[in-house]
């Protein structure tokens, strides 16, 4: 029987004492659990402790009142929202905004989004744009994905990560989060998602080229981007320091 538990253990390392137990019985071992656990003493078994994934937690200094953009394609912000369907299946979207001149460069739908997708939607981007210094955004599991930071470091782009539970850090992204959520989400309802994806694409070609931005100076972000440095500029807003410490207030867009 101990060669029987020398198995057992080698092919489940973490199986408890009780678990094996039950394993030996359903081999066809008549035997009780305070034999199983003696024999397991004895031989010097133990369920290894649980390792700790470690993960990237982000940092302060990421922060966009401290990494701030300088210019145009100098950082994009990633960010998902959750909603739902008229019939309660969830949905999320995707978000890609250019932090200097407010434009939401994508804004993807559907009723599930992988790193793949976050790759689809940047490299579609960079080719379009060009490659961005920086990419910020929060440390969700999405753009942690081994494939997405690889891909991102051999392009040379900074991958800005914010501290968890720290979404002022991220203020941007969040300030475009809460428009689309008030101006579009909360006023439409969905019948499925394909309505939904319609939609959205009308309304963020309305909220880059039609809908003023107060951070602005009431320029929309289209016309910002195509010239960002003229009469009034709102780059005042963009390119000038923030205050140090944690960001209480992000402009309105």
């Amino acid at each position: 029987m101990v060669k029987d538990i020398h198995g057992l253990v080698v092919e489940h390392p973490r199986f408890g004492c009780r678990r094996i137990t039950r394993l030996l019985r359903d081999a066809g071992w008549a035997v009780n659990y305070k034999r199983v656990h003696r024999l397991w003493k004895q031989e010097g078994f133990k369920v290894p402790r649980r390792a700790k994934k470690k993960r990237f937690l982000g940092v302060d200094a990421n922060a966009c009142n401290k990494r701030k953009a300088a210019s145009a394609n100098d950082v994009w912000t990633l960010d998902f929202i959750h909603d739902r369907l008229a019939d309660g299946r969830q949905f999320k979207c995707l978000a890609i905004v250019d932090e200097f001149t407010r434009e939401n460069l994508a804004l993807r739908i559907n009723r599930s989004i992988t790193g793949e997708d976050v790759l689809d939607d940047l490299s579609r981007l960079m080719g379009e744009r060009g490659v961005p210094t920086g990419i910020r955004s929060d440390n969700g599991p999405e753009f942690l994905a081994r494939k997405v930071r690889s891909w991102l470091k051999d392009l040379g782009v900074e991958t800005l990560f914010i501290e968890p539970g720290a979404p002022w850090q991220n203020g941007y992204v969040e300030s475009f989060n809460s428009r689309f959520r008030d101006e579009f989400l909360n006023v439409e309802i969905f019948n499925h998602i394909k309505e939904a994806q319609i939609l959205a694409a009308k309304w963020r070609k309305a909220y880059n080229e039609e809908r003023p931005h107060s951070a602005l100076n009431y320029m929309t972000p289209a016309q910002f981007a195509a010239n960002p440095w003229g009469a009034d500029s709102a780059s005042l807003h963009s390119a000038s320091p923030m205050p140090q410490g944690p960001v209480t207030e992000i402009r309105e867009p």
